[in-house]
C-alpha cells in the first residue's frame, strides 16, 4: 500500500480571488468542486496525475501572521524567462519577500496574500516539472522526514542529507518535493498543507494505520470532516482522501 501526493491545500480569505492569482500565474484552469473552494489543475489534466500536483484553495477567515512551512518554487528557462515571469507575477499582484534569503539567485515573493514562493535560478538543474519545480516544506530532520514521506508515498528518494531531503514521482514526472531543514519551530496550524491519496481499491482505514505505524499522528476534528487528517512525525498536518 502507498499514497500518492495529488495536491497542496491552502487556505485564504478569497479563495476565488487567490485561485484567479495562481491560475494566471500557472497557467492553470480554475474550477469549483463547492462552496468556498476553488480548484486549480493544468487545461486538459485528468486527476489525479503525477504530472502535476494540484492546489485547492478554502476559504478562511483568519490572516496570515507568520511564514509558511510549506510553499512552491516556480521553475524557469533561462535568464529572459526568470525576469518576464517575475515582472509578470507583480504585475498580477505578487510583492518582493523577505524571508531572510540574503543574496541568493533566485527571487522571492508573496502572492496577494502573503504566501511565500520562489521563482527559481533558471541555471538550476530542476528541468521538466511543469511550472511548480518543486513543493517544498520547512523541517528540522530532513533525513526522518524523507524516511517518513519515502515510506507514506510512492514517491523515490533522490537525495538526503543533513540539509535538506528531495523526493520525486516514481514515474518520474512532476515536482519534486524538498524537506529543507530550517531553524523556525511550527507554530500552530500550518496554512498550506499536502494532501495524500491511496490507489483505487485501497482502504482508507487501513492506510491510516499504516501511516500511524510510520510516526503518524492522527487528528480529530469531528464528524463533519469526511477525510482523515493527520500529522508527519514533524506535526505537519496533511490529509489521507478517499481513493481515486
Amino acid at each position: 500500500m502507498a499514497t500518492r501526493l495529488v495536491q497542496i491545500n491552502m487556505k485564504a480569505r478569497d479563495h476565488s480571488a487567490l485561485g484567479a492569482f495562481w491560475a494566471a500565474a500557472l497557467g492553470w484552469e480554475m474550477s469549483s468542486e463547492g462552496p468556498g473552494v476553488t480548484n486549480l489543475e493544468p487545461e486538459g489534466f485528468v486527476y489525479p496525475d503525477p504530472v502535476a500536483v494540484c492546489i485547492d484553495l478554502v476559504a478562511y477567515p483568519d490572516v496570515k501572521t507568520v511564514k509558511n512551512r510549506v510553499h512552491v518554487d516556480l521553475a524557469t528557462g533561462s535568464a529572459a524567462h526568470h525576469a518576464e515571469l517575475v515582472t509578470r507575477l507583480m504585475d498580477l499582484g505578487a510583492t518582493p519577500a523577505d524571508v531572510g534569503q540574503g543574496d541568493v539567485p533566485w527571487t522571492v515573493l508573496a502572492d496577494p496574500e502573503g504566501n511565500e514562493f520562489c521563482v527559481l535560478d533558471w541555471r538550476d538543474p530542476i528541468r521538466d516539472t511543469g511550472p511548480i519545480a518543486t513543493v517544498v516544506v520547512d523541517c528540522a530532520d530532513p533525513r526522518a522526514m524523507a524516511r517518513f514521506w519515502g515510506e507514506a508515498t510512492d514517491w523515490t528518494v533522490h537525495k538526503v542529507t543533513d540539509h535538506n531531503a528531495v523526493l520525486r514521482s516514481a514515474k518520474g514526472v512532476g515536482p519534486y518535493l524538498q524537506f529543507l531543514r530550517t531553524p523556525e519551530v511550527k507554530t500552530g496550524w500550518n496554512r498550506v498543507h499536502l494532501d495524500v491519496r491511496p490507489y483505487p481499491g485501497d482502504d482508507v482505514e487501513t492506510e491510516a494505520a499504516r501511516l500511524r505505524t510510520l510516526g503518524a499522528t492522527a487528528i480529530d476534528l469531528g464528524p463533519d470532516v469526511p477525510w482523515t487528517v493527520l500529522a508527519d512525525p514533524e506535526g505537519n498536518e496533511f490529509c489521507l482522501l478517499s481513493p481515486a
